[in-house]
C-alpha cells in the first residue's frame, strides 16, 4: 500500500500532471497497437501486398 500512496503523491495528484500521463500514455499504446497490427497484418499477407508487388509493376 506503501507503493501505491507513494505513487500518488509524486505523480497523480495533480490533475495536470495526471492529464499528461494519460497523454503520453495513450500516445505510447496506439503506437503500439498500430506496430502490432501491422507486424499480424504482414505475417498473414505476405506477397500480397503493394510493398511485395511494387517491382513487378515500375519500370
Amino acid at each position: 500500500m506503501a507503493l501505491a500512496s507513494t505513487l500518488y503523491r509524486t505523480l497523480l495528484n495533480k490533475t495536470s500532471t495526471t492529464a499528461v500521463i494519460v497523454i503520453v500514455g495513450a500516445l505510447f499504446y496506439e503506437r503500439g497497437v498500430q506496430t502490432l497490427s501491422d507486424t499480424i497484418w504482414d505475417a498473414y499477407n505476405p506477397g500480397k501486398q503493394w510493398k511485395d508487388i511494387k517491382h513487378l509493376y515500375e519500370k
